[in-house]
């Protein structure tokens, strides 16, 4: 089984105190100690640079990078035939283009689990948020 890693996650984990932090931090200690595998793909890292580079952040970028990375067993290219479901997924449920993008690269890899404190995706069915 796979769970989706969205850029949430290494972000509050790196970030400044949190409550959000220990919550993100007890799922990964539960999903790490079975035979989950935690994926996540390129469109994940963009946002993170986004994010960094538009805080002037860019002190925090690597070690987003790297703690992503050091998460996850793969990271997933992204498709026009993932854009495709995203344009479909927005049109159908209340979130936005960067969540629907996530659904489109989960369905295509048959992923139905997301570590995210996005409520975003509670919004489309098959998708099981965590966190």
């Amino acid at each position: 089984m796979s769970v989706f890693v969205d850029c949430n996650v290494p972000m509050y984990l790196i970030g400044r105190p949190h409550p959000r932090r220990d919550d993100v931090e007890l799922a990964l200690r539960r999903l790490t100690t079975g035979s989950v595998r935690l994926v996540t793909s390129a469109a994940v890292f963009q946002e993170v640079l986004q994010r960094y580079s538009g805080l002037g952040r860019l002190d925090l970028l690597q070690r987003a990078f790297d703690t992503l990375l050091g998460l996850v067993d793969d990271v997933f290219d992204v498709t026009l035939d993932d854009v495709d479901v995203a344009r479909d997924v927005v049109r159908s449920y209340p979130v936005s283009a960067r969540d629907a993008l996530h659904v489109g690269v989960m369905r295509r890899h048959r992923v139905t689990r997301i570590l995210s404190l996005d409520r975003g995706f509670d919004a489309v069915p098959g998708i099981d948020r965590l966190g």
